[in-house]
């Protein structure tokens, strides 16, 4: 088994996982102030055509080198808001 390792050093097109082990998509983007250290989720491509869903840090259970593990399964994930990028939210 892998050691768990920090957010800093996760990066786009990681695995993501569901608490049964099912992969769900990659990371599409890590979500964070590195300079405060503070780790706020991530957007994660479940398709290629699909929108990224927001996945909040809170719901991450662990990352190993190359995976972000979940602690909730695909039916949970595909009910997961898109992510919208600061910036791009419509009124």
């Amino acid at each position: 088994m892998a050691d768990p390792v920090s957010w800093f050093v996760v990066e786009r097109g990681w695995a993501v996982v569901g608490s049964d082990g099912a992969k769900l998509g990659t990371v599409d983007e890590v979500l964070g102030d590195s300079s405060l250290d503070i780790f706020d989720g991530l957007a994660v491509a479940s398709g290629v055509l699909g929108k990224p869903r927001y996945v909040p840090a809170e719901l991450v259970a662990e990352i190993v080198e190359g995976s972000v593990r979940l602690s909730i399964a695909g039916d949970e994930f595909g009910r997961l808001d898109e992510y919208e990028a600061p910036g791009t939210r419509r009124a």
